[in-house]
């Protein structure tokens, strides 16, 4: 009967330790299954965050593409803008000259001349001039008679690049550009300290914030302006000391082709004489002649344009003087430079009668060529090397 009664005692001990057993396995089990359900939260979690951020970069490439385009919509819009007016300008002017044409012309049937309307039409022109004139300084009445001296400043820089003084202000300032594509101004404090070798005397050093195009480019009352690489005919107004561009402005059918043959890096030179700022450039309209167009250099408007008689081929250069223009000519394997076309937007020069003007012997050819009102010089690069030209001037007839 004991035995009996160990024997149950036995069997429910062990029944109980198993159910217990039982009941752990089934607590790790499920504690395992709920280990593995928050890993798979926490990894779809990240998942999400992930594409959130990858949605976000995506939404902020897409904002920047976007504000691109607009940018460049406005800059097209500004052009065609422009574009727009100087064919309207051209229509205009070619109207006129049909119309004066039309009215002046001979024949040899008897045809009954409307005088009102030739008078007219005379009125319209001297208007036009006298407009000129008195946008211009009409007592600049020096023209050029030779060219008398050649100095080679410096040889250093690039093959082709532009130096200058700022004929504007007083200071003896000397700007260097090198290269037909860079942003980088030196300024020296004078003529002394840009060609001596001299640590003590270094020069100051002007980042811009977009790159040059070709070497036309001006110093005229403490601004720099400069053709935008990249742009067809944008032109920027920077301010050299506050060192930030403070007006652009689009110039109507520049851009295209480039303003000199024999160097086809500068689309739109820019040039400074007794009036001020001028821009020089070609157009295809034009069978590659060389317009000059006068600048308000205070607002950057276009005042006039001049369609001259000047080709841009085998030309590497040209500057103005007095409201002139004076284009230099070469040959492509480069011999001596020579002035051989003239033209006077006050038409007070017979332009047909001036000879040529052969510069100082040397061979090569100039990659820019700025007149100096101030100094009544030219500064020259060629080849390399900074030059200064002394002109011979007379007034004119």
């Amino acid at each position: 009967m004991v035995i009996l009664q160990l024997r149950f005692l036995l069997v429910s001990f062990f029944t109980s330790i198993v159910g217990e057993a039982q009941y752990v396995m089934q607590d790790a089990v499920l504690m395992h299954y709920i280990d593995r359900r928050f890993l798979s939260l926490e990894s779809r979690l990240e998942k999400c965050n992930q594409d959130i951020l990858d949605y976000v970069q995506e939404f902020h490439d897409f904002s920047r593409r976007m504000i691109s385009h607009l940018e460049g919509l406005r800059v097209y819009k500004a052009e065609f803008k422009n574009e727009v007016a100087h064919l309207l300008t051209r229509v205009e002017r070619a109207q006129r000259d049909i119309d004066y044409f039309e009215s002046t012309r001979e024949s040899t049937a008897c045809v009954e001349v409307d005088e009102d309307l030739v008078e007219k039409q005379l009125n319209e022109d001297a208007e036009e001039k006298r407009k000129v004139k008195l946008m211009l300084n009409a007592s600049c009445d020096n023209m050029l008679a030779g060219i008398k001296s050649i100095k080679i400043v410096k040889k250093t820089g690039d093959m082709h690049g532009s130096w200058m003084t700022d004929p504007g202000k007083d200071h003896l300032k000397i700007y260097f550009l090198s290269g037909s594509k860079n942003n980088v101004i030196l300024e020296f404090a004078n003529i002394r300290a840009f060609t001596e070798r001299n640590h003590k005397l270094t020069p100051r050093r002007v980042n811009l914030p977009s790159s040059w195009q070709g070497t036309g480019h001006v110093v005229y009352n403490g601004f720099l302006f400069y053709h935008i690489y990249g742009s067809l005919n944008e032109i920027v107004k920077y301010n050299i000391q506050r060192r930030k561009v403070t007006d652009r402005m689009l110039l109507p059918g520049a851009g295209q082709i480039s303003a000199y043959e024999l160097f086809p890096d500068t689309k739109i030179d820019l040039a400074i004489d007794e009036q001020g700022l001028w821009a020089i450039h070609a157009e295809p309209d034009t069978s590659g002649n060389l317009v000059i167009t006068k600048i308000n250099h205070m607002t950057m408007a276009v005042e006039h344009t001049w369609d001259t008689s000047c080709n841009s081929k085998n030309a590497e250069g040209a500057f103005l003087m007095c409201g002139t223009l004076y284009v230099v000519y070469n040959s492509p394997s480069g011999g001596t430079s020579r002035i051989e076309c003239v033209y006077d937007v006050l038409d007070t020069i017979n332009t047909y009668e001036i000879p040529v003007l052969p510069f100082p012997k040397r061979q090569g050819s100039h990659s820019m060529i700025h007149y100096n009102p101030k100094e009544k010089q030219l500064f020259a690069w060629a080849n390399g090397s900074q030059i200064l030209y002394k002109l011979q001037t007379k007034q004119k007839v």
